[in-house]
């Protein structure tokens, strides 16, 4: 079997989806993109500020309630209906609750060949990118680096604090069967 999907999980700021872009330019076959990010941003404002949503304090803490959790449910299995289908697909995710948020996709992609990625990059390294990019709450990046990565396992891991996307993804490409 050929793997389907790519599962990318890494804190903010850590270069996911620098790597997710340089997978799709480098890949023979044609990719999709799905990460947490869009799925964020596809939310009605009334859920991005409600704590039946999804919330970011000052500090960069992140705090997800039913009404999301409900939502992010049936936008996995939409990914994986979009892969049952013939897409394959990249995930850029952010695991908040390590193993317990790798469950719900292992349950969803059940059946299909996977590659779980761990996308590492050292807390100070993504804080100064989250600081330069300006659009998320500062201290995110630094809470988010290693508490994604607890408990939780790969099949390979890449490390972007003095390694480039590229590299990143081609050492991915090269873990595909």
């Amino acid at each position: 079997m050929t793997t389907q999907v790519i599962v990318l999980n890494g804190g903010s700021s850590s270069g996911k989806s620098g790597i997710v872009r340089c997978l799709q330019a480098e890949l023979p076959d044609p990719w999709l993109a799905a990460a947490v990010d869009a799925f964020v941003d596809a939310l009605p404002a009334s859920l991005r500020t409600s704590d039946a949503g999804i919330e970011f304090a000052e500090d960069g803490g992140v705090a997800v309630g039913p009404e999301f959790r409900r939502l992010e449910a049936a936008w996995r299995e939409g990914v994986a209906a979009m892969v049952r289908a013939g897409a394959k697909v990249i995930v850029d995710d952010v695991f908040l609750g390590g193993p317990a948020s790798r469950e719900p996709w292992r349950k969803a992609l059940t059946g299909l060949d996977v590659l779980w990625v761990g996308v590492r990059c050292e807390g100070a390294v993504a804080e100064a990118r989250e600081i330069a990019r300006g659009d998320r709450p500062r201290g995110m990046a630094a809470a988010q680096a290693e508490t994604v990565h607890r408990g939780v396992a790969y099949d390979l891991e890449v490390d972007t604090t003095h390694t480039e996307s590229l590299t990143c993804a081609r050492t991915i490409a090269a873990h595909l069967t």
